[in-house]
């Protein structure tokens, strides 16, 4: 995962817009029910390393996103693979550090999004840090150069209130070999990185509406279903 952007309020649907960079050719499923033992878990798998990098909990009305972050790109050997963070942010809450074990683990952003909080952390390599973020909308990308994407869209989503008009502003944007633009396509040694996935996920505990694609920036290329 490269961009999220989030809406949150107290007592209010979370929105979240999620749109996954990855190099073209790396296997994954649609979103649904692929974890027996989280059943209300419905999100994108992952076939190389089983996880996930974004799921929604339809009970609870959680969201958890995981993004890449540059200071260190490769995990060591044996250490475990980033997609288990979203599930683990799902089912165990902010609790989730006592649950896996970060020595190893290549550097990464954590954004947990639910009805009463939402909450970031950080992993450099090294440290974890978190932050509590307040109400209102907020852009967290994988850092470097991405980071010019809050400068040139933050506003544009904040100015627009319901998940179709975030939608909208992704359609139509073709990929850019560019790093700070929405949605991107970059040639790099011999292999291609680009957006592969995008999703827009309203949510409250026990409603969740859930729009994706694989092409984004396609309008008719988007599947919406209802999760309850």
């Amino acid at each position: 995962m490269c961009t999220v952007v989030v809406r949150w309020a107290p007592e209010a649907p979370v929105l979240v817009l999620a749109l996954r960079d990855e190099l073209v050719g790396r296997d994954f499923d649609d979103p649904g029910a692929w974890w027996p033992d989280q059943p209300d878990v419905h999100g994108g798998r992952d076939r190389t390393a089983g996880g996930s990098w974004c799921v929604t909990d339809t009970r609870s009305g959680v969201t958890a996103l995981v993004l890449n972050r540059p200071q260190r790109r490769f995990a060591a050997a044996g250490a475990a693979s980033r997609g288990v963070l979203p599930l683990l942010g799902a089912a165990r809450g902010r609790d989730w550090t006592s649950h896996v074990a970060l020595d190893g683990m290549a550097s990464f952003a954590l954004v947990l999004a639910g009805p009463d909080a939402l909450t970031e952390w950080e992993y450099d390599g090294q440290e974890l840090a978190s932050r509590e973020l307040p109400p209102g909308v907020h852009m967290v990308t994988s850092g470097g150069a991405e980071d010019g994407k809050a400068d040139r869209y933050l506003a544009e989503f904040a100015a627009r209130p319901a998940a179709d008009a975030w939608r909208e502003l992704v359609v139509g944007r073709d990929p850019q070999d560019d790093p700070a633009a929405l949605v991107v396509r970059h040639p790099t040694e011999g292999a291609v990185y680009a957006t592969v996935f995008g999703q827009v996920i309203e949510s409250r505990p026990g409603a969740v509406t859930l729009s994706w694609s694989r092409t984004p920036w396609i309008d008719d290329s988007w599947t919406t279903q209802l999760l309850s």
